[in-house]
């Protein structure tokens, strides 16, 4: 789950967004769900954790693409 959480963070960065809104612009939960993740008094289902991955597999900060092109 750090991992996960440390990715989704990771990502937002890459963006200039807080992860809050990589979670509503991925369409698996709402503002609060993320600070809900966070505090520990909720976590997201493994479906949740799929569905935000591939998202972000989907979705690559600009820089991602430079990179595959060089490699």
């Amino acid at each position: 789950m750090e991992q996960f959480m440390a990715d989704v963070r990771a990502y937002a960065a890459q963006f200039g967004i807080t992860p809050s809104t990589v979670i509503q612009k991925a369409r698996v939960g709402g503002g609060g769900t993320w600070a809900k993740w966070e505090s520990g008094d909720s976590s997201p289902t493994l479906r949740t954790v799929d569905r935000l991955r591939a998202y972000l597999a989907e979705n690559p900060p600009p820089d991602a693409d430079r990179a595959e092109d060089a490699a």
